[in-house]
């Protein structure tokens, strides 16, 4: 199992390159900041964990760009996994997007995975020209195009709402695929998604009962003829020797945890402490 670390990046607080040096530094696996554009004042969609409009922190009004925080913490690691929890990549352009990936991991030597979210803000999302009840469709075929510019010499792509003729398109990844991770609630939707066109599930922090869920997607996994097994993303709050165990013996491959919204000399004893819990839960 692997241990990764989660920034809500903001204009505020510990920077992205010196946390995920830090987190490197003590032994972690992966490093992942969120995307927000903007948040509309005035919205429908209601906030997953508060039930209405308000937010539960308000760095979702102030979140950094997540391909640039990442690009800043790539200058400083050599290791670290670089990816996203969440991004939103239909609310950007889809050719310029895949540059934007590709020069990233080419840059740092292929550690570049992209988690991705279908967006609960449909608000946010309107604002980008996405519909809200197509915004898994849009987002299926962000991926499968960007795919094609990531890979081919000659990339083409004719959907719904992408369609670009013959193009080049370099650097190309480093890597021969990038993941993609969808951040979502662990429904049949979802699961159905990311058996069709992902590599793996990120949590959402209201899921209650994960091995449950994670049975119902190995089921669409294997329905779809897919080999292997998916990539679980789990987020988790505080070590648990047991509940890690289970986890693992149910197909959770990483678990994230948090960074508190503190002072950067607080955030890096906090990483003190967790990656010294975690190296004693790793011990015979």
């Amino acid at each position: 199992m692997r241990f990764g670390i989660v920034l809500f990046t903001s204009d505020r607080g510990i920077a992205p390159a010196t946390a995920a040096a830090a987190a490197e530094e003590r032994g972690f696996d992966s490093f992942f900041v969120p995307e927000h554009t903007h948040i509309p004042v005035k919205r429908e969609a209601a906030h997953p964990t508060t039930g209405d409009a308000s937010l539960p922190d308000d760095r979702y009004t102030r979140t950094l760009d997540p391909w640039v925080a990442l690009a800043t913490a790539a200058a400083v690691t050599e290791r670290i996994e670089l990816s996203t929890a969440v991004a939103l990549p239909v609310e950007h352009d889809p050719i310029t997007l895949a540059k934007t990936i590709a020069s990233l991991d080419h840059l740092s030597g292929g550690r570049v995975t992209l988690g991705a979210g279908f967006g609960w803000n449909t608000d946010e999302l309107a604002d980008h020209g996405v519909p809200p009840g197509r915004r898994r469709t849009v987002l299926r075929e962000y991926v499968e195009a960007m795919r094609e510019l990531w890979t081919r010499d000659e990339a083409s792509y004719d959907g719904d709402h992408v369609r670009f003729g013959p193009s080049w398109a370099w650097p190309k990844p480093a890597q021969a695929h990038i993941p993609v991770l969808i951040g979502a609630a662990g429904t049949e939707k979802t699961f159905a998604w990311i058996a069709r066109t992902g590599d793996g599930w990120i949590t959402t922090p209201t899921e209650t009962d994960i091995s449950a869920r994670l049975r119902l997607l190995h089921k669409f996994w294997d329905d779809a003829g897919r080999s292997g097994r998916p990539r679980v993303v789990a987020l988790d709050f505080k070590p648990d020797a047991d509940r890690l165990a289970q986890w693992a013996a149910d197909g959770v491959t990483d678990v994230l945890y948090g960074l508190p919204d503190r002072s950067t000399d607080d955030i890096l004893r906090y990483l003190d402490r967790l990656s010294g819990k975690l190296a004693d839960l790793r011990s015979p």
